[in-house]
């Protein structure tokens, strides 16, 4: 497999409850390295603008108030496959449906609050990445 780049955000529910340091250690340990990030507050503009794509679904405006009620932390993860590998990580979108050992299993409070998002394509990745980093803050 070639070496990717992927896009992962701690959500606000996660990071309330501390679990930073045990999301990180995660991926580190899953072979996924973080070659850049940064605990940032999401504006409702910025929340609106990256789930712009689900602005017609009746789950928009509650994703987009739980991403702004408190810090995020933002990433970009490199690794082997690393778009797969970090859904691999993460597990399924409903916490009753991931697998044991996945962060959604151990730490997802809901399906909304699910811990947890990653990129889920090439195109994705690269564009959710350019949303929130410029290409000299890819330290890897």
């Amino acid at each position: 497999m070639a070496i990717e780049r992927t896009f992962s955000i701690i959500k606000p529910d996660a990071v309330r409850r501390n679990l930073i340091g045990k999301i990180l250690t995660k991926f580190e340990d899953g072979g996924l390295r973080p070659i850049a990030l940064k605990k940032i507050q999401m504006t409702r503009a910025q929340a609106e603008g990256f789930y712009s794509v689900h602005k017609d679904r009746p789950f928009y405006g509650e994703l987009v108030d739980q991403m702004i009620a408190s810090p995020v932390i933002i990433q970009v993860l490199e690794g082997e496959g690393a778009i797969l590998r970090n859904r691999e990580i993460m597990g399924a979108t409903n916490p009753a449906n991931a697998a044991e050992g996945t962060i959604r299993k151990e730490f997802a409070l809901s399906m909304g609050e699910n811990s947890v998002h990653g990129s889920d394509a090439p195109e994705t990745a690269a564009e959710e990445i350019r949303f929130f980093f410029s290409d000299d803050e890819l330290v890897g």
